[in-house]
């Protein structure tokens, strides 16, 4: 089960500098030619900064879109690349992490070896599937779960919600090959786009395993019978940010009652290896409920049918040309990407997916110096400050529940960078004798036992949820920690030759985001210590709440596309805190300037005041081409609103905006007064 976090996403050598960063009042991440000419900043803020950036870079067949995040996580790739190049030129020693790391890269690149194998490397698994005889679907489904292909449901250990320190076994909803309900039910003409362009995928990847035509439609038609039925069962996506709602403790005793057509004993010492589950949390009861009914109902060919077609679709992705191709005509329909990403960009993911942590290590002694984590640090320390500030002032918010969430800000775990405890792989077996498959099943089958080994063990907070070279930040409420891996720390974002206005419109609000997830709509269900429970008092949860409806209310009433609207209950969480980030970080900057001697009022950088610098690199971050295709995708599965709408619709809420920009009623950006939201 995944864990619950929230993320930015789609983020230089100086000493510890606790007033600001570098001082310099000239632009440097801010580009002034890219700023229009034609459009105001009171008609339309975002693509006022960003129209000529989108010009300059115009979408590419590989791309559903491309924005700043892309533009470091190509110079990311290239450095990664650099990394694992050389390190297969050194000629490593067997079963060092070096080898390791390169003999993945190389079997990922092999395009020959892998076209000659064809679907070899899972024949055998596919007719241990077939030749199953009907006595034998309860082994059958051992070896499933076992073998990370979870399914009907997903299981596995997790922080325990109300106890962070421990983990607790989760059983939740799952088994679906597409990312959410609404493709099985909707029937309008998108979803119903989405959902025939996964039948085609089904029927052709069970023909590259060597089906016929009857029996590929016959799985197809078990498959998404199946998974309908699961779909029906599902939590819609807002159901799913109500992580209280998802805590339903059972003992062994009941959860044998609720899904009885699992042997539980067997399960957890079988796919698990773990003797004694003392109790669960089940997650979405509803979903766990329709899985154990068909599980008691359907036949044994469509058990297997739904079995094969989860193997094949995990296998698929290292497997010959003919199962990568099928997968990327379903992802040209949901994304509206034209062409593949080179195979070296894929075989890269692949490698870091596998040893992420063993590339970020040597990514960190590269690119990133120990200064820029003491800098983070410092600045860390003044965003902190100043969100205290702001708690101080809330007019909705008792003493009682400020002076509570004035301890879990003080508690925050800030990482910077990278871990100070790297993983060990040297117990990960790769060989390069074997198919480009198998040694990627025994990646993944390390990872799955790496995570049931913290079975029994105290929860370890040193571990990161992120590698080093990722272009993103993250907050994880069941810690109470704020996280920035060192490839964010780069223009846009920061920038020690930039001014402290970009800096702290880039870095300063992504630090000021990840804070505001910790009071955000999930963030504010868990305390200090990560655990969940109520802090609040009673008026304080309420007047919250209204406050969040208002937000939400605000997004929902963006149309996206023509018919298609925005969902600000299910994006809540990130718009939240970008405002918070916003807020937050404007204040931390005023007060670093001041403690400077810095006038704001009567300063100048090329031109703008330096409130307008700070809103227009904020602005700047979100810059980026998009697809149609994508635009639908992204409303429906995204936790994260469209980078416009975080520009534009989340600017509408902030005083000093309007005063920055001279924006007043008439003009598209205002919005009355009385009609603004600010919660943090």
């Amino acid at each position: 089960m995944n864990k619950i976090k929230t993320v930015i996403a789609m983020a230089a050598a100086l000493p510890i500098v606790l007033g600001g960063c570098s001082g310099k009042e000239h632009l440097k991440s801010l580009d002034p030619s890219m700023l229009s000419s034609e459009i105001k900043p009171g008609d339309d803020f975002y693509e006022y900064v960003t129209e000529k950036w989108q010009e300059a870079h115009p979408l590419t067949a590989e791309y559903a879109r491309y924005g700043q995040f892309n533009v470091l996580s190509d110079l990311n790739e290239q450095r990664v690349k650099d990394i694992v190049l050389s390190l297969g030129e050194s000629n490593p020693e067997p079963g060092t992490v070096a080898y390791k790391v390169s003999t993945i890269y190389n079997l990922a690149m092999d395009s020959t070896r892998r076209n000659e194998e064809g679907a070899k490397p899972i024949l055998a698994d596919l007719n241990k599937i077939e030749t199953t005889p009907d006595e034998g679907l309860d082994d059958l489904f051992m070896w499933m779960h076992k073998n990370y292909a979870s399914p009907f449901f997903g299981a596995g250990p997790m922080e325990n919600l109300v106890n962070s320190k421990e983990y607790a076994m989760y059983i939740s909803g799952g088994g679906m090959g597409l990312s959410d309900r609404d493709y099985y039910l909707n029937d309008d003409e998108r979803n119903t786009q989405v959902r025939e362009a996964y039948k085609t995928l089904i029927m052709s990847q069970m023909k590259n395993a060597g089906y016929s035509e009857e029996d590929a439609t016959r799985i197809m038609e078990n498959v998404m019978k199946i998974e309908t039925s699961l779909a029906e069962a599902a939590w819609t996506r807002e159901e799913k940010r109500n992580i209280p709602a998802m805590y339903n403790p059972r003992s062994i005793d009941e959860l044998k009652e609720m899904m009885p057509a699992v042997d539980w004993d067997r399960f957890f010492v079988e796919t698990m290896e773990i003797d004694s589950v003392p109790g669960v949390i089940v997650t979405e009861i509803s979903s766990v409920t329709r899985a154990n009914s068909l599980m008691k109902s359907l036949s044994p060919r469509e058990i297997k049918d739904y079995y094969l077609w989860k193997y094949v679709s995990g296998a698929s992705p290292y497997l010959s040309d003919n199962f990568t191709d099928a997968n990327f005509e379903f992802n040209k329909v949901i994304s509206g990407v034209q062409e593949q990403r080179p195979r070296w960009k894929r075989a890269l993911s692949a490698t870091e997916g596998a040893l992420g942590e063993a590339v970020g290590q040597l990514y960190v002694e590269k690119y990133f110096p120990e200064s820029s984590k003491q800098y983070m640090l410092g600045l860390v320390e003044n965003l902190r400050t100043a969100l205290g500030e702001h708690i101080d002032s809330l007019t909705w918010m008792s003493d009682t529940t400020k002076a509570r969430a004035h301890e879990k800000l003080a508690a925050f775990t800030v990482k910077i960078g990278y871990p100070d405890k790297w993983k060990d792989y040297s117990s990960m077996e790769i060989d390069p004798s074997k198919s480009y498959y198998e040694n990627m099943h025994e990646v993944s089958m390390w990872h799955q036992r790496d995570e049931l080994s913290k079975w029994g063990k105290p929860v370890d907070r040193t571990e990161w949820g992120m590698t080093p070279q990722t272009v993103n930040a993250y907050y994880n409420p069941m810690a109470n920690e704020i996280v920035f891996p060192a490839a964010i720390l780069q223009a846009p974002f920061f920038d020690p030759e930039a001014s402290d206005a970009e800096n702290y419109g880039g870095i300063g609000v992504v630090i000021g985001h990840e804070m505001t997830h910790g009071f955000d709509d999930q963030g504010s269900h868990f305390d200090a210590e990560g655990n969940m429970t109520d802090w609040w008092t009673p008026g304080d949860a309420a007047a919250f709440a209204e406050l969040t409806k208002g937000l939400a209310e605000q997004f929902n009433q963006v149309e996206v596309l023509p018919g298609l609207m925005a969902n600000g209950y299910y994006t809540l969480g990130e718009n939240i805190a970008d405002q918070g980030g916003l807020r937050v970080a404007l204040t931390a900057f005023l007060k670093s300037q001041k403690d400077k001697g810095v006038d704001v009022a009567n300063t100048n950088i090329e031109g703008f005041s330096p409130i307008q610098v700070f809103y227009l690199n904020y602005a700047n971050l979100w810059a980026q081409n998009i697809r149609e295709e994508e635009m639908r995708s992204l409303t429906q599965t995204d936790v994260h609103s469209l980078g416009k709408n975080r520009v534009n619709v989340t600017l509408k809420n902030l005083a000093p905006f309007f005063e920055a920009f001279d924006i007043k009623e008439g003009d598209e950006m205002f919005r009355p007064e009385a009609e603004r939201i600010v919660i943090w």
